[in-house]
């Protein structure tokens, strides 16, 4: 075994749950490695759904004018490299076991002084920030793991925060939209610039209040900025945005879904708060770049059905993806849409076959490959309660090749839930 694959299985023999609230674990990994995280300014990255494809969007109109940014993203779908991109490029083999080379110690030191492990989420952020300071980025741009306050991003300068629109997904966030909001909004520092999506009555007027508190300055989507026009094609789709000084884009992105042009106007306002002034060109050039992997990601096939892959894990994301099959000029033409769907158990399972089911004609119920899955029959039983034909697969490598058998060349296979799971899926077809 090479000395890369024994780093990162050590990295992943860690728990890969996002742990208990508290910042003092990752607090004490960054004291211990010089205060990474104060050695650039970090655009803060939150929401309920769409974060990693902000994020992304963001580092590229950034990189597009001239800086080098450093994009964090989770959780990766194929490569655990996708999670560090310095420029737009993942970080390279060598550099992440020379970074989990030089954590090893410190990671030692922290857990024998506090008597508990750090996690592989607060390792994996340990380990970019680091990266982004020795590579001498000139911004960060951070995705929060969960919620906000507790996460272990937040201890990252974050002068431009990003909210995306607020839903309800991990329960232990709360189970009111407004308890959600004030967890997301605890990435708010004093004195920063705050884009949120357009956002239910109670959660508008949580992130206000808190905004308020900070002293910081609200930008807000459909009064600050906008999407004038949206044109979906086959490829993506055109738009017309305005910025917050008032000057209008022209941009092109490749890209499925209305929800990716609600996205790109809190990127367009979160690089137009970090860099003062637009250039048209660069936004253009930027956003033309942008590719988010596994979000409405769609895979043609000569002879054999397509496959769309999109990581709708929570009823708004399966609501999303929905409309998308409805409505996408490039997804609402099949035959018939065979979807294999697998869910971790601490996700609303009635609430996302609910809004899958109406645009199923078959359902191939599987297990991510990860040991929180929920049962693969569970999904079928809901399924057949109403009325879709469904069969369990538990073997999500199998569910994708029964998919496959079901559906005839005209159709689409949608692999959709999990992000582990479109992952899985995604490695077979680029291979």
């Amino acid at each position: 075994m090479s000395a890369y694959d024994s780093a990162v299985r050590a990295l992943f023999a860690r728990r890969l749950e996002l742990r208990a609230p508290g910042l003092a674990r990752i607090s004490a990994l960054c004291a211990a490695l010089g205060r990474p995280e104060r050695a650039f300014p970090a655009v803060h990255v939150t929401g309920t759904n769409g974060k990693t494809s902000v994020t992304r969007m963001v580092a590229a109109l950034l990189d597009a004018h001239g800086l080098v940014s450093g994009a964090y993203t989770s959780p990766h779908l194929q490569d655990v490299r996708e999670r560090v991109r310095l420029g737009g490029r993942a970080i390279p083999r060598a550099d992440l076991a020379a970074g989990l080379d030089r954590l090893a110690p410190v990671l030692r030191a922290v857990e024998e002084g506090r008597g508990e492990q750090v996690s592989f989420f607060e390792a994996m952020t340990a380990l970019a920030l680091s990266h982004f300071a020795t590579a001498g980025v000139d911004v960060g741009v951070v995705e929060v793991g969960m919620g906000g306050r507790w996460d272990a991003t937040n201890v990252v300068d974050g002068r431009v925060a990003v909210i995306g629109r607020v839903g309800l997904d991990h329960a232990e966030l709360g189970s009111r939209v407004a308890q959600v909001a004030r967890e997301k909004a605890g990435i708010v520092k004093p004195g920063a610039v705050v884009v949120s999506a357009v956002q239910e009555p109670s959660a508008a007027r949580v992130l206000a209040h808190e905004a308020a508190r900070a002293h910081a300055r609200l930008v807000l989507a459909g009064r600050d900025v906008g999407v004038l026009a949206r044109s979906a094609d086959a490829a993506g789709q055109s738009l017309r945005l305005r910025d917050a000084s008032g000057r209008r884009h022209e941009v092109r992105l490749r890209l499925y879904g209305r929800h990716q042009a609600a996205n790109a106007l809190l990127a367009l306002a979160a690089a137009g708060a970090h860099l003062g002034e637009l250039d048209p060109h660069a936004v253009r050039a930027g956003f033309a770049a942008v590719r988010s992997p596994g979000r409405l990601e769609l895979f043609a096939r000569d002879g054999r059905a397509a496959v769309l892959l999109d990581g709708a894990h929570n009823p708004a994301g399966a609501r999303t993806l929905a409309a998308a099959l409805r409505t996408e000029p490039a997804l609402n033409g099949f035959d018939r849409r065979v979807a294999v769907l697998g869910l971790l158990d601490d996700k609303d399972v009635e609430g996302v076959v609910d809004e899958l089911l109406p645009v199923t004609d078959h359902l191939v119920a599987t297990q991510p490959p990860y040991g929180r899955a929920v049962p693969a029959d569970r999904l079928a039983k809901l399924a057949r309660a109403e009325g879709r034909p469904a069969v369990a697969v538990p073997d999500a490598t199998e569910a994708l090749e029964r998919a496959t058998a079901l559906a005839a060349p005209g159709d689409v296979v949608v692999v959709t839930g999990s992000l582990y799971l479109v992952g899985a899926a995604r490695d077979l077809l680029v291979r």
